[in-house]
């Protein structure tokens, strides 16, 4: 049977692969798949993803057969607009997934607003407690100093200051309370 027998007779061939020929399918497939492969591999410009494009055609076509119809065109032209479409589609997407990588990395790259503002804030609050520090007496700011930066407890502030716990304890509580007063916290 020669090419121009083989197209003419496609629309049969595509009917009998509607209903679940697998030789008809294999005559439709030796007919359209070097074209569907050519023309996909023009609009996708990737041998790799053409072939995945011309395979996903291929299936499209076993699946829609029963969906042709002789009298809005020929076979040819329903499959090679169902690759076409399939490899625009393709290009699409991978234009998509390209741009979301894109702005993703930009994105990676900039801190983010609230990380900016939170540091900020924090620096802020720092020089803040720093400055109120420098209020407090010298046994104050150094029970406060031990208990909230080194994270002494009573007990070890005492041995360290060599001051009685209840001594270290009035100098804590009141060198807080300053703290409080001078940073503007009402209780």
């Amino acid at each position: 049977m020669g090419s121009q027998e083989v197209v003419a007779g496609l629309p049969q061939v595509v009917s009998r692969v509607a209903s679940g020929d697998k030789e008809a399918f294999a005559t439709l497939y030796d007919a359209v798949a070097a074209p569907v492969f050519g023309l996909v591999l023009r609009v996708v410009r990737d041998a790799a993803q053409s072939e995945e494009v011309a395979q996903d055609v291929m299936v499209e076509v076993w699946r829609t057969a029963a969906r042709f119809s002789p009298e809005r065109g020929s076979v040819m032209t329903w499959v090679m607009t169902m690759a076409h479409r399939r490899a625009v589609d393709r290009v699409r997407a991978e234009r998509a997934a390209a741009e979301r990588e894109r702005r993703d990395a930009r994105r990676a790259l900039m801190p983010a607003y609230d990380e900016v503002g939170e540091e900020v804030a924090a620096r802020l609050e720092s020089e803040e407690v720093r400055r109120c520090l420098q209020s407090l007496t010298e046994v104050q700011r150094q029970a406060v100093a031990l208990a909230y930066y080194a994270g002494y407890t009573h007990r070890e502030l005492a041995a360290s200051l060599s001051a009685p716990l209840g001594t270290v304890k009035t100098r804590l509580r009141d060198g807080l309370l300053r703290l409080r007063d001078c940073m503007g916290v009402r209780a």
